[in-house]
C-alpha cells in the first residue's frame, strides 16, 4: 500500500487533555488524607489536591499517585523504586515497558505542577497530517500503519527507526505502535492528529513535509506458509 503524507504542524505539550478527572482528583484528595474532598466545588479540586500533595515528601507523595493510578500494571516493589526515580530521570521516556510511558508520563505531569518543578519537565509532541492512500486494498488508519507511513520521513537516526526496523517493515508484528502512540485522532477527511512522547519524534528529525510512504502490515498467513 502506497499512502501520501502532508506534516502540517508539531507542537509540544506538557499535559495530556483528560489525563485527570474530577474523581480521580476526589479519591486521590482521600489519599493524601484531605477529609472534605466531598465538600469542594469542581474548580477547587486540583488546586487543594496540589496543596495536599506538597504537604507530603515527594516519593511519598508519588508513590501515592502511581498506586492509584498503575497498580494493576506495577508491584509494590516497582512502584516504590520509581517513586524515587522519577525525581531524578524522565522516567516516563526511560522505564523499559513503554507501555507504562502514557501513565508515567501523566503521574509526572501532576507531580511537576503540584512541586512547581522538583521532578524532571517531560514534554510530549502533536503531530498533525493528513495521510492519503494511493495505492492498494483500502485499510483503515491504524497507530501501526500510521508508525510505518511517518517513519519513512524521518531521518535514519530517529528512535523508532533504529529500535523497530524489522515491526515497520511488516516482518513481526508491531505490538508496539500502540504504546509509541499515545492518542490517534481522526479529524475528518483524511485529517489526523497523534499524541506521542518527545522521545520518538521531534521537528527536527523529519527529512521532508511531504512525502510518499510504502507500507507492507504484517501477515501472520504469509508467515505460517513459510
Amino acid at each position: 500500500m502506497k499512502y501520501l503524507l502532508n506534516i502540517n504542524e508539531i507542537k509540544s505539550t506538557d499535559e495530556l487533555e483528560d489525563s485527570w478527572n474530577q474523581d480521580d482528583y476526589t479519591e486521590l484528595l482521600k489519599r493524601f488524607d484531605y477529609p472534605d474532598a466531598g465538600k469542594l466545588k469542581h474548580n477547587e479540586l486540583e488546586e487543594y489536591l496540589f496543596m495536599a500533595i506538597a504537604d507530603f515528601d515527594p516519593p511519598e507523595a508519588a508513590k501515592i499517585i502511581l498506586d492509584y493510578k498503575l497498580s494493576d500494571e506495577l508491584a509494590e516493589g516497582q512502584i516504590d523504586n520509581i517513586s524515587h526515580e522519577m525525581l531524578r530521570e524522565k522516567v516516563s521516556e526511560n522505564y523499559s515497558d513503554i507501555a507504562l510511558h502514557k501513565g508515567l508520563f501523566e503521574v509526572n505531569q501532576l507531580l511537576y505542577k503540584a512541586y512547581n518543578g522538583k521532578f524532571p519537565y517531560t514534554k510530549a509532541n502533536v503531530l498533525s497530517f493528513s495521510i492519503k492512500q494511493t495505492s492498494g486494498d483500502e485499510q483503515e488508519i491504524s497507530k501501526e500503519i500510521v508508525l510505518q507511513a511517518i517513519s519513512q520521513g524521518l531521518s535514519e537516526n530517529n528512535l523508532i527507526n533504529r529500535l523497530f526496523r524489522e515491526q515497520l517493515d511488516g516482518s513481526v508484528p508491531f505490538h508496539e505502535a500502540g504504546s509509541i502512540i499515545w492518542e490517534l485522532h481522526h479529524h475528518g477527511n483524511q485529517n489526523y492528529s497523534i499524541t506521542t512522547s518527545e522521545k520518538w519524534i521531534s521537528p527536527d528529525e523529519f527529512t521532508s513535509q511531504e512525502f510518499e510512504s510504502m507500507v507492507n502490515l504484517y501477515d501472520e498467513n504469509t508467515e505460517a506458509e513459510n
